[in-house]
């Protein structure tokens, strides 16, 4: 879609349009309250400013919709097609690399009590399980900070990712 569009479309359209890039209604509803805008910068300044406001209750609310790192989305909507896109560089026949995965997400929420988040596009499966391995030894609320800045990257990403 273009900005043009989004600008002019209706409510249900718009919401639509950018639903996939978080699931924190919130978030989309101001979003869209905002529109029309000047340019796609304006609107991406605006959607990190929204999001720089998060806190953990919309942490809770958005992992609802993420998957586990190393694991396959599933469902067919456009957010679940993003996720497994977006972990495609994890190599699913490394069976090695696939366990060290499943054993660092049982820990993670065990210690955290939520999935964890990463912004996978970009970076490999043994990247990723660097860092979750590293973020195991967080403190909770050095971790909540951190889970929320790769929710506001993975966040800009798709936003930017939406628009032609």
């Amino acid at each position: 879609m273009t900005l043009d569009q989004f600008n002019q479309f209706n409510a249900a359209d718009a919401h639509a349009a950018i639903a996939h890039c978080v699931a924190i209604p919130g978030w989309s509803s101001a979003l869209l309250a905002a529109r029309p805008y000047a340019s796609l910068d304006a609107l991406l300044d605006y959607a990190d400013a929204l999001a720089s406001r998060w806190n953990s209750a919309d942490l809770l609310e958005a992992l609802s919709a993420h998957p586990r790192i190393g694991e396959r989305a599933k469902g067919e909507g456009k957010e679940a097609a993003l996720s497994r896109q977006e972990q495609s560089s994890v190599n699913h026949h490394d069976l090695q690399l696939q366990q060290a995965l499943r054993s660092g997400n049982a820990a993670y929420e065990q210690r955290f009590g939520q999935v964890f988040l990463i912004r996978a596009k970009g970076r490999t499966g043994e990247q990723m399980l660097a860092e979750l391995q590293r973020r195991l030894a967080n403190e909770p609320l050095q971790e909540q900070q951190e889970a929320l800045i790769q929710l506001r990257e993975i966040t800009q990403l798709r936003l930017r990712e939406s628009f032609q």
